[in-house]
């Protein structure tokens, strides 16, 4: 009698979207490797867990097709099993059993024991801050807070992820002592909004006060702030900033637009005049700090003048970093009874215009840094360039150092004193200081 062979799962895990995501993703990963589970992330498995995205049309689409595509490894025999869960089958869960109906099993974003269960594992609440990081090994993100109270009119994420909650700090400090202990030397904070971090367990914007613990926290370096909401922002941030080397003078404040009509529109709770104030305030509380900040163009009712004004104020503020997008009309926000009346082609063209000023304010910038030396991470090798980062530059988004390799040999992970001898638009070129 024939039998058939006993075949040791191994389970893939394939993210998609943002930098929660890729925490999700390795909280799963480290609460499956628990269990005693072969796990690996983006890899070959037989078993596929998709962690998806459902914030813009475009990440949807990339969803749905990594979703469409492990189905045809399902059907050729290549995969066994597939399971979804993440953003988009929290929002979209009844449509989605509908039209892929022969995936496995949908998941939401709280899901995460009822995931376990369908995997074979058990959910252990004991594994604070045990996670399988998929990230280089000197940097990890470090979630402080889940959810979103905020009414932004174009937003979806309240839908997804809930209302915000915040994790105590001590756990956050465990999970960062954790992270250090395995070399991790940089901590990026993410969160749907950090300023709000507190607010639920504290009764207070308590952002500085973990900061406070965090810098205390043997072998990390560095601790980048990112996501902050202007309204309401917690000015003793800036001055725990200022105040600790651990801090980098770095911060993501995704402002949106500076229209006054848009921002009221888009439910802000701010005007170009009260944002133009904080910026201000930023610089002045820390001089030497890199803001980073994205844009929507092309919001239902931006006219010509709206997007003028946004243009001028850009022009204006000289932003370090910025990203520009365009306008995504998605059901269940407030902003989707509006009109969607900006025509793509315009939407295009206006992120481009805004890229285009970026891009000579970046190149200017850069061009001010040649001679000057900086602390660098080195992240990885590509190529004959080592490729590293100034505490001014978070990971995917900003400004690279590239360093020669044939002259200088770096290990990854670690730090050194770089001389920049020539610069672009978004890229660094350095030589290794003699230290």
């Amino acid at each position: 009698m024939r039998t058939k062979t006993l075949k040791k799962n191994k389970i893939n895990v394939v993210t998609l979207g943002c930098s929660k995501n890729v925490y999700d993703s390795e909280v799963l990963m480290g609460q499956l490797k628990a269990s005693g589970k072969d796990v690996v992330h983006e890899d070959e498995g037989n078993i596929v867990v998709i962690n998806t995205c459902g914030f813009i049309n475009n990440a949807k689409e990339e969803s749905v097709n990594t979703i469409l595509e492990f189905m045809q490894k399902k059907e050729a025999g290549d995969v066994d099993k597939v399971f979804v869960t993440g953003c988009l089958s929290e929002r979209y869960k009844p449509d989605l059993q509908k039209e892929i109906p022969n995936v496995d099993a949908y998941f939401g974003t709280t899901e995460l024991p009822q995931l376990l269960k369908a995997l074979g594992a058990d959910y252990k609440h004991e594994l604070i801050g045990e996670r399988l990081t998929t990230t280089p090994k000197n940097y990890a993100y470090l979630k402080i807070a889940e959810g979103c109270d905020r009414p932004c009119s174009f937003c979806a994420i309240p839908i997804m992820r809930g209302k915000h909650r915040s994790t105590p700090i001590e756990d956050i400090v465990i999970e960062a002592e954790k992270l250090a202990a395995n070399g991790v030397k940089e901590l990026i904070l993410i969160a749907q909004d950090l300023t709000y971090y507190g607010l639920d367990l504290y009764k207070k914007r308590n952002l500085a006060e973990l900061l406070e613990a965090l810098v205390k926290v043997d072998g990390v370096e560095w601790i980048r702030l990112h996501y902050a909401f202007p309204t309401g922002f917690p000015m003793d941030v800036l001055e725990v900033m200022h105040r600790e080397p651990k801090v980098c003078n770095y911060i993501d404040i995704p402002l949106q637009h500076i229209s006054d009509a848009i921002l009221k529109s888009m439910r802000r709770g701010t005007t170009k005049e009260k944002t133009t104030k904080l910026l201000k305030e930023f610089r002045v509380a820390v001089p030497d700090m890199t803001i980073r900040t994205t844009l929507i163009v092309g919001y239902p009712g931006e006219t010509e003048e709206d997007f003028q004004t946004l243009k001028q104020w850009v022009t204006d503020m000289r932003f370090e970093r910025l990203g520009c997008f365009t306008y995504s009309h998605e059901e269940n926000t407030h902003a989707y009874s509006l009109e969607d009346d900006v025509p793509e082609d315009v939407k295009i063209e206006r992120a481009n215009q805004i890229m285009e000023i970026q891009s000579q304010i970046s190149w200017e910038l850069n061009q001010e840094k040649i001679g000057k030396t900086f602390k660098v991470v080195i992240d990885r090798k590509e190529g004959n360039y080592f490729i590293g980062r100034t505490e001014y530059d978070s990971p995917d988004v900003d400004n690279e150092v590239l360093i020669d390799a044939t002259k200088t040999y770096l290990k990854t992970g670690e730090f050194t004193t770089v001389k920049i001898i020539e610069a672009e638009d978004f890229d660094l070129y350095g030589e290794v200081v003699a230290q």
